[in-house]
């Protein structure tokens, strides 16, 4: 009996080990199972990564061409031969005539506001001045003034009046004139007004 006893406590504490051995397994496995994965971070929307492109300068504007009214720096008078000029009668039959000048020179100069002198061969006195009182011009080389020649009518020649086809004229009285034709004359004339000088022709013919 001694023997199946022991045999039996035997057994017991066998079954006893093998338990406590199965729960140190299960443990150990339980232990060495990897940890769940943190849910991963969600990607940044598109756009926020990264520097913005910088935006587009704005061109600087470009400027437009220069006024004929005015010159830069110190500026000389103009001469009277350093110019070129043209008369041609614009309205027929009360004989308006436009006097253009035009700067032939590599340089700017000034045209001398109000002392333009127009004279006629062969006809006493020069033209009285006409219109409002200007101011000395800028004239850029190329560049073109204006003035409005008013010959007043008078008899043709043949009945004692003056006929012309051409006139002289100078910037100022101290200069010595130059002779430029009558376009679209002859003009009969006993009498003439001339304006200032001015930036277009439409404003020369006003007066």
């Amino acid at each position: 009996m001694s023997y199946v006893t022991q045999s039996r406590s035997a057994l017991i504490l066998v079954s006893l080990a093998l338990g406590t051995l199965t729960l140190t397994a299960c443990n150990d496995t339980d232990s060495g199972a990897p940890a769940p994965k943190e849910p991963a971070a969600s990607a940044s929307p598109a756009g926020d990564g990264g520097s913005k492109p910088s935006p587009k300068a704005k061109p600087s504007p470009t400027g437009g061409p220069a006024s004929e009214e005015g010159v830069d720096g110190d500026v000389g008078m103009c001469r009277t031969q350093d110019l070129k000029y043209s008369i041609v009668v614009a309205v027929a039959g009360i004989d308006h005539a436009l006097l253009t000048a035009t700067n032939t020179t590599s340089e700017p100069c000034l045209l001398p506001a109000n002392d333009l002198i127009v004279t006629i061969p062969g006809l006493d006195g020069a033209a009285t001045h006409a219109g409002p009182t200007g101011a000395n011009r800028g004239l850029k080389p190329g560049a073109r003034a204006y003035a409005g020649i008013l010959f007043a009518p008078g008899a043709a020649e043949d009945a004692g009046g003056h006929t012309a086809t051409e006139a002289d004229l100078a910037l100022t009285a101290a200069e010595t004139p130059t002779t430029v034709p009558v376009e679209n004359g002859p003009v009969n004339i006993n009498d003439m007004r001339v304006t200032s000088w001015f930036g277009t022709a439409e404003d020369a013919l006003s007066f």
